[in-house]
């Protein structure tokens, strides 16, 4: 059994070793790309440079507005989760709850809704937001990411199904009303998958670039993504730029994505474990 178990694990090792590789080598480049010149990126793109060349991250923060772009992501992915995570949870409680038609057909909706892909509503959702005077705020492109509550809802409802319903029907019992079993009861119990959540759609948006770069035109409502892709150049690219720019987009992400990764699995199948 011993052996066994060894030889499994060097075969997994094998195998898995040179995927790992083969995946991180994006990585490698692109990190390696930001302290190169442009001639040693066209030259040797794999290899190391001859010197570390900083320059490229003073010329970023010197010629791009990335502080501001920075703020605006952090405001609109704080507030656009935080807007998520509140009205999924809430639209949950209220399909367990319920018990008549009318609350199974919102329920059917939101799924229905889930299905329909975002590209498909860009046009008629511009002439709206045009119209009430949204497009190029930073409010509108909240509205619009806040959409992926029905996404919250579609991962919040399966566990908060998982939920002793004898808790709720004691605290009626007891007096409370919906919004405190919701507030004081419900939420702490379902706290593992509202992290998952916020995980899944904090890094959602921000790297959110579609909705962006059709709703946002000033430069000072700029994103951090779309700053990345104005460092593309009409006819020729800075390259080592433009892989330090992405190096700073996604350095918030990544520093939250290790934080915070232990979270996912277990929000993930903590109900099924429960159930």
């Amino acid at each position: 059994m011993i052996q066994r178990a060894r030889l499994r694990r060097t075969l997994l090792s094998v195998i898995m070793i040179p995927i790992a590789v083969l995946m991180g080598l994006p990585f490698y480049y692109i990190l390696v790309s930001t302290v190169k010149t442009q001639g040693e990126v066209g030259r040797e793109p794999l290899g190391l440079p001859s010197r570390l060349f900083v320059d490229n991250y003073i010329e970023a923060f010197t010629t791009l507005p990335l502080a501001q772009a920075f703020l605006n992501t952090a405001y609109v992915t704080v507030v656009s989760v935080a807007v998520m995570l509140l009205f999924g949870s809430m639209a949950a409680f209220g399909i367990i709850l319920g018990k008549s038609r009318l609350i199974r057909a919102v329920g059917v909706l939101l799924i229905v809704s889930f299905l329909v892909p975002f590209q498909s509503t860009i046009i008629p959702l511009y002439r709206l937001f045009a119209k009430v005077g949204l497009v190029d705020t930073l409010e509108g492109l909240i509205l619009i990411t806040s959409g992926g509550a029905v996404f919250s809802y579609f991962l919040i409802v399966g566990y908060m199904r998982t939920v002793p319903f004898e808790i709720i029907e004691a605290a009626r019992m007891d007096g409370a009303g919906p919004f405190r079993i919701y507030w004081q009861i419900v939420l702490p119990l379902i706290r593992p998958i509202l992290v998952t959540v916020g995980v899944f759609q904090t890094m959602g948006v921000w790297n959110d670039f579609i909705a962006p770069s059709v709703f946002l035109s000033s430069p000072g409502n700029s994103t951090l993504i779309l700053q990345v892709y104005r460092a593309v150049g009409q006819f020729s690219t800075n390259w080592p730029m433009f892989m330090t720019v992405s190096v700073i987009a996604l350095i918030p992400m990544v520093i939250f994505f290790l934080l915070l990764q232990k979270h996912i699995v277990s929000g993930l199948v903590g109900g099924s474990l429960k159930g």
